[in-house]
This record gives C-alpha cells, structure tokens and sequence, in this order.
C-alpha cells in the first residue's frame, strides 16, 4: 500500500509541491529582507513561521510535539536537536513557537535572497572548514540575539546519512556554558523516512518533536564540555 501511495503522490510532488515550496520560500525570503530592514528580527521571525507551516502543510507533513511543559515560550535556550533531513528546519521553526535563530553553514549564506533573508533573521552563518573562523561567527551572534531569541545547533554539524545519530560536537555547550542559556535537547523523530539526506525523494507522513528537560549550565561546567555533549546525545538517541 505504501508504495502504491508514493507512486501516486510523486505527480503532486513534482507539479505542486516542489514548486510551491520554491516561489514560496523566495516570496518570503523578499519580505524578510525588507522587513529587517524596517522593523526588527522578531517581526521577520513571525514571517519565518508563516513559510515553516506552508511548507508543512502543502507537503502535508503532520508535526506532533511532545514535552511542551519543559520550556518556555518567553525565555531563550541553546537548542540542541538531531538532525535527519531538510525538513527538520521547517518542523521545528513552525511548531515550537520558539524565537529560533539557526546555526548554518556558510554555504546556504550565499544562496541568493534566502541567505539574506536568513541574515535578517537572526541566523549565524559558521564556515565549518575553518575552526577559527566558525567561533568568531559565533562570538559574534551573542551581541546581536534578540530578547528571548533561541540559538538552534545541530550538534552532529551535518545530516544523518543513515538516519543514526552521530557524535555531537561541543560548539553548543561551550556557547551554553558561556552565555549562561540553559541547554533544551529536542529529538526529532522520522524526519530521515519523510526526506532522506541528499535526495528529493519527498513524502508525506507525520514527525515528531520530543523536547526533553532543559540542562542548566554555566561557566562552570566549561570543563564538562565532552561529558555534556555525549549526556545530551544519549538523551536525544532515547527517544529515536
């Protein structure tokens, strides 16, 4: 039956949806833009919500949250989620009702309008082949996060390729434990079987977003940076 189904979803795909998901997401990203420009990141970030619940809706994906009394929608976290697909940005900027500004790599900066349109957003652009480089970027963030904005990490650094959890690394900790922002592990669960890595091979069905307890941390525990990122990977794998 499954198959059946994809077979017959694949002319809404190719028709509708991947062309839809393209001119809404450049429409969008010009209205960012020109809204950073005049008003503030958080007027960009209702815009940001408005494309992330579009996307899910025409593809249709149905997003189930759970744990949504370990956080607050009014005060700012370090985010530190998995990552299995493309759809994982949409998923949880549209669901979590969070003020999320993403780490990203370099490479979607330079996409034409949407790197901008990320930029007035809030979002941190990192060059992941230089280390040096990537800190300052993120030195930099912490100067210019809006009231109760949220920084979302992908710890692992890429996507799953298999749909496993990889070995987190430590840039998320080590900015939690220096700014003082408590640390919310979200797992996000089936995104891989809705978008695998590296394919358009797209299909309806439904995601789940468990957020698990906040960790608080502080300059502390700077020298529990390896521990930390290891206790939060084996909390998001729990619930995969």
């Amino acid at each position: 039956m499954k198959t059946v189904l994809n077979f017959v979803y694949q002319p809404y795909k190719w028709i509708i949806v991947i062309p839809f998901l393209f001119i809404i997401t450049m429409i969008i990203s010009t209205l960012c833009i020109i809204v950073g420009i005049l008003m503030t990141q958080d007027a960009v970030n209702v815009l940001a919500i408005i494309w992330s619940k579009l996307c899910c809706i025409i593809v249709p994906l149905k997003v189930i949250v759970k744990g949504k009394k370990y956080y607050n929608k009014n005060r700012s976290y370090v985010i530190v989620a998995n990552h299995q697909s493309m759809a994982d940005i949409p998923v949880l900027h549209g669901h979590l009702g969070l003020k999320i500004k993403w780490i990203m790599k370099k490479e979607l900066d330079e996409i034409p309008v949407f790197g901008a349109a990320c930029r007035s957003l809030g979002c941190i652009s990192i060059d992941r082949s230089h280390h040096d480089a990537a800190v300052q970027s993120i030195e930099k963030a912490k100067k210019r996060l809006s009231q109760n904005a949220c920084v979302l990490f992908f710890a692992e650094g890429t996507r799953s390729r298999n749909g496993k959890i990889m070995p987190f690394k430590k840039g998320a900790f080590k900015f939690a434990c220096e700014t003082g922002i408590p640390i919310l592990p979200v797992t996000i669960k089936n995104s891989f079987q809705i978008l695998p890595s590296d394919t358009l091979d797209l299909t309806p069905g439904s995601i789940e977003i468990i957020v698990h307890p906040p960790v608080y941390v502080s300059k502390h525990h700077m020298d529990r940076l390896d521990e930390m990122a290891e206790q939060t990977r084996q909390t998001i794998a729990s619930s995969i």
